[in-house]
């Protein structure tokens, strides 16, 4: 079993910039591709009727996703935790689901009627559960890599910072989509608009499905992991993941904190276009920054992870994090003029996003590397099934929650939903760290040093 060398770090790495692409792009633009704002100049594609005073059927449509992957996280990877395939049991399943992921991507994008129509309701349910579907089966063995390709902790945390780096490029090339149109627009001599957006989703939709390919087909996985099989029914394997104290620890924070995440993702548009006033083009630029700045301390994430631990550097990222997200429902009043806000906000925000971009993933893969060398039951997969899982159901609460607050005031002059999420968001981070703090990290360390 060799060690992973470092070039193929690298290219296991931007496998998650592909994959990180498409989510990322939906998550900061399907809502307000669905869900324009008035001076947006997008067509509106599907009715904007208020059920029950906050539901509409844009967060009913995105719920139905998360609930499906209730069933096909687990799924997956109970599939793959026991595949007897001659590439290994986590190749296999990421070569089949890199393409069909970047092409559902795309086509959330073009509703088939230019105008209202219920056929494009069942347009976004239907390509939605398929896009899901796609990611489970490329993201759940990917995942279950890290603790397999990384032989101890300190390689684990080195393969987490890589991919955390490609992340926040995804969350960067995610945000570009603006920018994206109005190339496109220059280029092919576009109207404004619709046009400009489906063309750019088409580039990236090229661009995810590149590098999800590269890990699938230039890592050998049999050279570097040991062949094993976790011979665990599903139910029993979902149960003895939750039954795991640390474990709940882990998951119930990252619930809350993706649920957060989820919600100001969402609202990256309208904070920059309706609190600040500026132009969506920003988001790219100002996104950009958040990337950029996050990188200067990664290296200081690995230093002081491997000479400190990781528990209290994530709880304290967390609760940063919530004062940050605080901030932006005070976005666009009077006092500084509104770029100095945006720059602080962001320079203040890529400060815990380095932490929680590194940490998380290492830490589970301690967890993950611990239950298999304390039980001799090897399910690497079905732990980061069930944390993919509640992330999941966080991003779906968090979005469901923003599209829902998006009822009560969206627009400049009524944007009283959107500096709610600010607060909602911030509440949830501070959550996350406070549960977070029962982990048990000295134990799970001891214990795998043994």
């Amino acid at each position: 079993m060799k060690k992973l060398p470092f070039s193929k770090k690298i290219i296991y790495a931007l496998g998650q910039l592909g994959w990180a692409t498409t989510i990322n792009v939906i998550n900061l633009q399907l809502v307000y591709f669905y869900l324009p704002p008035d001076d947006s100049g997008l067509p509106v594609f599907i009715s904007q009727m208020v059920f029950l005073g906050i539901l509409n059927i844009v967060t009913i449509a995105l719920a139905s996703g998360r609930l499906f992957d209730a069933i096909t996280d687990p799924w997956i990877a109970s599939i793959s935790d026991n595949w007897k395939g001659k590439l290994g049991r986590r190749i296999p399943f990421m070569r089949v689901g890199a393409i069909p992921t970047a092409l559902f991507m795309v086509l959330l994008f073009f509703p088939p009627v230019a105008g209202i129509s219920t056929l494009n309701i069942v347009w976004l349910v239907v390509i939605q559960l398929l896009f899901y579907l796609s990611l489970t089966i490329y993201l759940t063995p990917f995942f279950a890599l890290i603790p397999e390709l990384g032989h101890t902790s300190d390689e684990r945390l080195s393969l987490s910072t890589w991919i955390s780096i490609t992340y926040a490029m995804g969350i960067l090339i995610g945000s570009l989509v603006p920018n994206i149109a109005s190339l496109m627009e220059s280029y092919f001599s576009l109207e404004e608009g619709i046009q400009g957006t489906q063309y750019a989703m088409i580039a990236l939709g090229v661009f995810s499905a590149f590098f999800m390919l590269l890990p699938a087909f230039l890592i050998d996985e049999r050279k570097y992991t040991k062949p094993q099989d976790s011979q665990v029914p599903m139910m029993k394997a979902i149960k003895r993941s939750f039954a795991n104290p640390s474990f709940k620890y882990y998951v119930v924070a990252e619930f809350a904190y993706f649920m957060a995440l989820a919600i100001i993702m969402a609202g990256m548009l309208y904070y920059v276009t309706i609190l600040l006033r500026l132009d969506d083009g920003h988001v790219g630029s100002l996104m950009g920054m958040l990337v950029g700045v996050s990188f200067l301390f990664y290296p200081l994430v690995n230093i002081v992870a491997k000479r400190y631990g990781k528990k209290p550097f994530l709880v304290a990222a967390f609760l940063f994090m919530a004062m940050m997200f605080l901030g932006i429902y005070w976005l666009g009043n009077d006092g500084l003029d509104v770029m100095t806000q945006a720059y602080i906000l962001v320079v203040g925000m890529a400060i815990p996003m380095s932490f929680l971009g590194v940490l998380p993933n290492a830490i589970l893969s301690d967890i993950a590397k611990h239950d298999s060398n304390t039980s001799g039951i090897n399910q690497e997969g079905m732990y980061f099934a069930a944390r993919t899982l509640c992330q999941k159901f966080g991003q779906t609460f968090g979005i469901f929650i923003f599209a829902a607050l998006t009822t009560i005031g969206n627009s400049i002059g009524d944007d009283l939903g959107i500096r709610l999420s600010a607060l909602i968001g911030s509440g949830l981070c501070f959550l996350a760290g406070l549960y977070f703090m029962k982990y048990d990290e000295k134990s799970i360390l001891d214990a795998l040093e043994e």
